[in-house]
């Protein structure tokens, strides 16, 4: 079983998270972008590294793969359309593994990149996911090779899943993204507590990871672009009157890319 998932810090605001067995000294990590400190926290836990979960292509989720792999010779899982050099296990939708345990998941949710996936377990006890640069705390990944409408997709799939999900996004972008998600939500109370809750983690040096899916559909205007304030923004702020949510969405992300 899965005894804790622990956040490796890496450059200046990822997260790989590492995946501790109950059962044995083995140790699964996601989304590696840099081999350092994941050696160095192998090694200062006297642990090995049996898996590695790439969730997309970008190099600070793929650069540590190349090391890792000839130090450790782990069993990697990625997803498959952009040949990742290194992946043992190429994924698509509706595959599953079993990883200490635990059986997961794969959903394709492409929109930031056209690779993404994420790795779902629906287990009773600690339902997760682990996400990549698809959702993230109170905001969503830019849309580097995707569309609004395939993101928008991607990010229905997430926000179907249940509602105490752990989200295992991958980067640090927590209190940039409330200070837009209020400016795009301002009348949403449970946002603006959130934010006030957010800020003392960071200011005790804590992590604001992970999320759950019952938090984001609260707070997060990406996962709200049906509600009538997030509507209500966009229109004073980017001129869309539409109640599409695919062309609020659409509008949503472009002011967020010039925030």
């Amino acid at each position: 079983m899965i005894s804790k998932i622990h956040p490796i810090p890496a450059f200046t605001d990822n997260y790989i998270w590492a995946i501790h067995s109950s059962e044995s000294k083995e140790l699964a990590v996601v989304d590696p972008g840099d081999a350092e400190p994941v050696l160095e926290y192998l090694a200062a836990h006297q642990l090995t590294l049996s898996h590695i979960l790439i969730t997309h292509h970008h190099p600070d989720h793929t650069g540590g793969l190349k090391q890792l792999i000839q130090e450790s010779n782990p069993i990697v899982f990625g997803p498959e359309p952009s040949n990742i050099k290194g992946v043992s296990n190429y994924l698509h939708e509706g595959d599953g593994f079993e990883l200490f345990g635990r059986e997961f998941e794969i959903l394709e949710v492409p929109g930031h990149t056209l690779d993404h996936i994420a790795y779902f377990s629906d287990d009773e006890s600690h339902p997760l996911v682990f996400c990549g640069d698809t959702l993230f705390a109170a905001g969503c990944g830019r849309l580097f090779e995707g569309t609004p409408e395939m993101m928008l997709h991607s990010l229905d799939k997430l926000r179907k899943l249940k509602a105490d999900t752990a989200v295992y996004c991958t980067h640090e972008y927590t209190m940039a993204n409330l200070k837009f998600a209020i400016a795009a939500d301002g009348d949403n109370n449970d946002l603006l507590q959130r934010a006030i809750l957010e800020q003392a983690k960071r200011e005790a040096d804590k992590p604001t990871l992970p999320s759950t899916i019952s938090l984001e559909l609260a707070t997060n205007p990406f996962l709200r672009c049906d509600s009538d304030g997030v509507i209500k923004r966009v229109a004073t702020q980017q001129g869309v009157t539409s109640e599409n949510e695919a062309e609020v969405f659409a509008a949503l992300r472009q002011w967020k890319d010039n925030f």
